[in-house]
């Protein structure tokens, strides 16, 4: 066996190069057609293709070259397919495509922003999800595009999770009103079609302080099954259409996760009706169940050696599921599972590396100041070639939202850092979703302040349990996250050796005023209601005290970004600059809230390596 290289932390020529992070595919959803065909939609540096794959035969793209993806709120539920067509929503507008051959074509006009159409059974309709000058609506238009769409429900502020009766007469839906986030509480509906109306409309379950998710009809059209928590975990629910008895088949557990997007599936029916196949997650790891409907028993299907998967879809003949399934030694790829047999449809790299190269998480604890065990996902340095003395550098990440999550999912920027030599530790800071609601209820008027407390106690125990070295741990987030880095840097000087700010939000009063009608509530609940919390919003707006920070900053920002503008890192860069702090700033052109071009993503990792070369490895 050759010896190990003896080479600093931080310095380890590492197998994953920028390019290879930019060249990553971004695998979106995977959907059934009727006959169990497989269409999923992929993405690379901002181009997306929707792959269809029949039987034996090579996968194909379909899309033409449109940008598919869906346009309300933070994007998803881009596509649906059934009776062998695809329909996709594209810049504001439906389009119907053959899975079999010809050209995409438009079915409804190009105004507003659309998303989640879903065929129905009979091939005959298309529901969906529409937004108009910050008007949601659930809307109806014909398979044929030949006439104008119409909507149906347009007294809530949002919708969410259509869903159609195979009988094509009754459809459900999830909605709710500000100030409300969908997590916070939401009504699940229904009503029957009659013609382009909604007749005998009822409320199922939930309600402002009962969160609702992802309502789907049996094939045999018995039951309606839905995901709710009124308590202190989550529910699997199922409703007899018929005698009306609602029964429990999953509870005690955490099932659901924050409804950031459209078009999110944690559960599918089998095609008999007689199970449902739904995910489980346990401090980050999700595992995979089948629950019986008659007799409410669930067993554990295997799926190793994946840890994480999502988007699950039950082929509507046969026993077949497809998801996209990952671990942090595999990057995602999309599976099907029939009879126990995986099979690899699609892989997001070339996986050139070896298992053997990549990090693989453990569960770690540490105690908040108020005594709440805080959890973290910590990733050691790792190398088949290199190794060092001394305790590693290390890099505290924080996830945005800021109700979110880390999970043991394929993690590019774990593997990334790694594989150079650092530790990486993913902070799932309380008010992270996923943990119990007591737990993501904890940020609750408390933004800035507890999560900025546990980025801290994360740093504080990489040391005290020697898994870092104390003077070489950098803070990084994005968005929330962001907000969280620079917060720390000026709360928490000294800690950190350096920070990394992605499109990090630095003003509250501007976020409330300039956000996207999803979020423009959101501080209510997390900081306060203006007027009354003004003094709250100052204290933790980053902005107002820019001239604490000390420690030097990297900050990525991209020109687009409707979420959080591009004022907010550029009134920090002022300070900054003001301040001489020392700090480097990139404006990426045309990028929206994240980053999604190959060349810009190469430049932010080769730009984030020489920062931290120059101020935290000397």
């Amino acid at each position: 066996m050759t010896e190990k290289k003896k080479i600093p932390f931080g310095l380890w020529p590492s197998p994953i190069s920028p390019a290879m992070q930019g060249a990553k595919l971004r695998l979106e959803d995977v959907q059934f057609d009727s006959d169990g065909s497989l269409v999923w939609l992929e993405s690379l540096s901002g181009k997306s293709a929707l792959m269809v794959k029949k039987g034996a035969d090579a996968a194909r793209d379909i899309s033409a070259g449109f940008k598919i993806g869906g346009g309300v709120g933070y994007g998803g539920g881009d596509f649906h397919v059934r009776k062998g067509q695809a329909v996709f929503a594209s810049k504001g507008r439906l389009y119907r495509v053959g899975l079999e051959s010809g050209l995409p074509h438009p079915i409804t006009p190009e105004f507003g922003a659309c998303a989640a159409p879903l065929i129905s059974p009979d091939g005959s309709k298309i529901l969906f999800i529409h937004t108009y000058e910050d008007a949601d609506c659930l809307a109806l238009v014909d398979s044929a595009g030949q006439n104008w769409p119409v909507k149906l429900a347009s007294s809530a502020d949002f919708y969410m999770h259509p869903a159609w009766h195979p009988g094509s007469a009754q459809v459900a839906w999830v909605e709710w009103d500000h100030p409300q986030m969908p997590w916070d509480g939401s009504r699940l509906m229904t009503a029957r079609l009659n013609g382009a109306e909604l007749a005998d409309i009822k409320q199922i379950y939930g309600d402002r302080d009962i969160p609702v998710f992802q309502p789907e009809f049996s094939a045999d059209g018995r039951f309606l099954a839905f995901i709710s928590n009124d308590g202190e975990w989550d529910t699997l629910n199922s409703v007899d259409l018929v005698s009306g008895e609602k029964r429990t088949l999953v509870k005690d557990a955490s099932l659901m996760e924050p409804a950031w997007i459209q078009g999110i599936r944690l559960f599918a029916w089998s095609a008999d009706s007689a199970r449902i196949f739904y995910l489980k997650n346990d401090q980050g790891w999700r595992t995979l169940w089948a629950v019986e409907i008659a007799s409410g028993e669930s067993v554990q299907v295997d799926f190793a050696p994946y840890s994480w998967i999502h988007q699950i879809s039950a082929a509507p003949v046969g026993e077949r599921l497809g998801m996209i399934a990952s671990s942090p030694k595999i990057p995602a790829r999309v599976l099907t599972l029939e009879n126990g047999q995986q099979r690899i449809e699609r892989r997001s790299t070339s996986e050139a590396l070896s298992p053997d190269e990549l990090p693989e998480p453990r569960h770690i604890e540490w105690p908040a100041p108020d005594g709440t065990v805080v959890h973290g996902l910590y990733y050691p340095p790792t190398s088949t070639q290199f190794t060092s003395d001394g305790l590693p550098p290390a890099i505290v990440n924080i996830h945005g939202g800021p109700t979110s999550y880390r999970m043991a999912s394929y993690n590019g920027d774990a593997a990334y850092f790694a594989t150079r030599g650092y530790a990486y530790l993913e902070v799932n800071y309380r008010g992270s979703s996923c943990y119990g609601r007591e737990y993501m209820l904890m940020l609750r008027q408390r933004w800035g302040l507890i999560d900025t407390e546990d980025a801290a106690g994360a740093a504080g125990a990489l040391a005290a349990l020697e898994l870092a070295d104390p003077q070489r741990i950098v803070i990084m987030g994005g968005s929330s996250g962001g907000y969280t880095v620079l917060n720390a840097l000026i709360h928490f000087p000294g800690v950190f050796k350096a920070g990394v700010n992605l499109y990090g939000v630095a003003n509250l009063f501007d976020f409330l005023i300039g956000t996207h009608k999803f979020e423009q509530h959101y501080n209510d609940s997390l900081v306060g209601v203006l007027p009354e919390a003004a003094e709250r919003f100052k204290a933790w707006s980053p902005v107002f005290h820019a001239e604490q920070i000390k420690d030097p900053v990297a900050v990525f920002q991209g020109s687009d970004d409707k979420v959080v503008p591009p004022e907010h890192s550029e009134q920090i860069v002022a300070a900054l600059r003001a301040n001489k702090v020392p700090h480097i700033y990139r404006l990426y052109a045309g990028e929206g809230h994240g980053f999604r071009k190959t060349e810009n993503i190469i430049d932010y990792y080769e730009s984030l390596e020489r920062f931290l070369n120059q101020y935290v490895l000397f």
